[in-house]
């Protein structure tokens, strides 16, 4: 199983990114998918998680309503649309799966990892 995750860039405080997790050796369609980010000297925390059907996901406060996952399961790819951007969001963002199929936030529910991101925002 491979995660590759990409779409990360510099970017100025109130803009936006998508990143994009392409996978390939296990089909999405079954499984839940978690988007997680870790900033130097912080623990990794979890940003996002959507369902195998795509009818749950959640979202920390410290991003709800700026941040949006989706996924598109003819591609084996989930998305996620970060709009409003602040400094406080620069991190290193990993997309993570396992063979469970409920939205969680709990990064031991993960088995595979991709290999990071880099999103930096900064004027």
């Amino acid at each position: 199983v491979q995660l590759q995750a990409s779409g990360g860039g510099l970017v100025q405080p109130g803009g936006s990114l998508r990143l994009s997790c392409d996978a390939s050796g296990i089909t999405l369609d079954y499984y839940a998918i978690g988007w997680f980010r870790q900033a130097p000297g912080k623990e990794r925390e979890g940003v996002s998680s959507i369902s195998s059907s795509s009818g749950k996901t959640i979202y920390p406060d410290s991003v709800k309503g700026r941040f949006t996952i989706s996924r598109d399961n003819a591609k084996n790819t989930v998305y996620l649309q970060m709009n409003y951007l602040k400094p406080e969001d620069t991190a290193v963002y990993f997309c993570a799966t396992g063979h469970f199929a409920d939205a969680t936030l709990d990064e031991t529910f993960y088995a595979y990892w991709g290999q990071g991101t880099q999103v930096t925002v900064s004027s």
